[in-house]
């Protein structure tokens, strides 16, 4: 248990941006099975409207710090790939 007000403050924090990073991370789950769904079932507009989804959510968490540029542009790049080859 924290004994100083400044680390009773840090835990408050960390369990704040903890619930906050998981509700992305938990978004960005959900997206890309719905992706990788419209992949399985070769529907193209769905495909496309998934993949922007993707990106606009994946660009928020980057935005908030909870995944690098690098991640979000591999990330991307890999989903374009699989409609490529699908």
């Amino acid at each position: 248990m924290a004994n100083h007000k400044s680390a009773k403050k840090r835990s408050v924090q960390n369990k704040t941006k903890n619930d906050v990073n998981s509700k992305y991370l938990s978004k960005v789950r959900t997206s890309l099975n719905k992706f990788d769904e419209a992949l399985k079932s070769n529907k193209t507009d769905e495909i496309q409207k998934n993949l922007s989804e993707v990106n606009s959510i994946m660009a928020k968490t980057v935005k908030k710090g909870i995944f690098k540029k690098q991640y979000l542009s591999r990330k991307l790049s890999s989903l374009s790939n699989q409609i490529k080859k699908n």
